[in-house]
């Protein structure tokens, strides 16, 4: 036991990072149970340590993939350090734990005081397990960092939050005002290829080598223990993940797909929403209500633009990688589907064609509340430089 309060003391004096994400201020920190799930290396440790770091109250932090957890139950070590004044307990790595669910749920029903923030693979479901958390649990997701975020993280800057509607209606007030305090051109392009995931600022060149390791640990250790994956399943996903980067965005021609795949149509589909819960994909589909997995995606993304230099690290589609920022930005706070008209529809009303700067108005001419989402530095009436809806969040 003296070792976990050593390894707290350790983690939080070894904490560097003190500028927060936007949602570190949006939760609530005094809910009973939070649940903060995201993306491996998203930042959701260093999240919560921050809140560790700055709490007033007797706090600890435990990682449950902690050896000790092997053969501890987590109801047992919180009952412990409850007798020696401890209040507020910040666990990492829930999902590793294996009765999670479970323990959960006695400690907050057990103990009336005691407050828990923890931290999970994007892929577990609190409705899922040997207890459903639903009721209990107010769940945050945590995504990769904005372009925003990006600029605050790499430089320092500290710039506002726009709500989309402003951003349509003032894109040129708020475009004249911004682009003094950064290089939109060089700052976006280095954002697109290492700027998603906060582990950008420990090493640049040793970044690709990260976020590939952070794929197959994605795969191999956050969807396989929940999915029970078999060998064969897990090397079909890898081999799907594959033939979707080769052409990003991909228009998917099922039956071809699951025929050179040798797997069913709809274990190939259960396959696509096990990649896309996991943020390793994302699927656009043509419409945000009532959608099953069983339902054929228009297009499949890769989650993020970093992904895709990843993947092809040659030469990426410029193309592919303006669709990708925008679909990833958008759809962290946003309903975004296919359109018939443009490249995306957001919120059910607003249509986006996506380009570079010799895009024009001809495609989506004539249509109510349609947009421009260029490649450029500042924008006029319906065109909108893409960078800015990098500000969203």
């Amino acid at each position: 036991m003296k070792r976990l309060i050593e390894k707290s003391k350790r983690k939080v004096d070894q904490l560097k990072e003190n500028q927060h994400r936007s949602l570190y201020h949006q939760i609530d920190w005094n809910e009973r149970l939070i649940m903060l799930l995201g993306h491996r290396g998203a930042g959701k440790t260093t999240m919560m340590l921050q809140r560790l770091k700055q709490d007033n109250e007797k706090g600890m932090y435990l990682s449950l993939d902690d050896f000790f957890f092997e053969t501890h139950r987590l109801v047992e070590v919180i009952d412990h350090f409850y007798k020696e004044g401890y209040h507020r307990f910040y666990l990492d790595e829930v999902h590793r734990y294996q009765n999670w669910s479970k323990d959960l749920k006695q400690i907050v029903d057990d103990y009336g005081d005691v407050f828990l923030i923890a931290t999970g693979s994007s892929i577990l479901d609190v409705s899922k397990g040997s207890a459903d958390l639903s009721r209990r649990a107010v769940v945050y997701q945590l995504q990769g960092l904005s372009f925003r975020e990006f600029l605050l993280l790499a430089h320092g800057i500290t710039l506002p939050i726009l709500q989309l509607e402003e951003l349509l209606t003032n894109h040129q007030e708020i475009t004249s005002n911004l682009t003094d305090q950064f290089s939109w051109e060089s700052d976006f392009k280095n954002y697109l290829k290492y700027g998603y995931y906060p582990f950008f600022k420990e090493s640049k060149q040793s970044y690709f080598g990260k976020l590939e390791k952070t794929a197959h640990l994605v795969i191999e250790s956050d969807i396989t223990p929940f999915e029970g994956l078999n060998y064969k399943t897990i090397h079909s996903l890898k081999k799907l993940l594959f033939v979707i980067s080769q052409s990003a965005p991909f228009m998917p021609n099922i039956s071809k797909l699951s025929a050179h795949l040798e797997i069913p149509r709809n274990t190939l589909l259960k396959l696509l929403d096990i990649l896309d819960q996991a943020k390793l994909i994302k699927l656009l589909k043509s419409g945000t209500k009532g959608i099953s997995y069983l339902q054929k995606p228009e297009k499949i993304y890769l989650e993020n633009t970093n992904l895709i230099h990843l993947f092809t690290q040659n030469k990426p589609n410029i193309g592919s990688l303006r669709e990708t920022f925008f679909f990833n930005q958008l759809n962290y706070e946003h309903q975004v589907a296919s359109s018939r008209f443009g490249d995306f529809m957001v919120d059910d009303q607003y249509t986006f064609e996506i380009g570079g700067p010799s895009k024009g108005l001809k495609q989506i001419k004539g249509i109510p509340l349609s947009y421009l989402a260029l490649d450029i530095k500042a924008g006029t009436n319906k065109s909108i430089p893409l960078w800015l809806f990098g500000f969203l969040y």
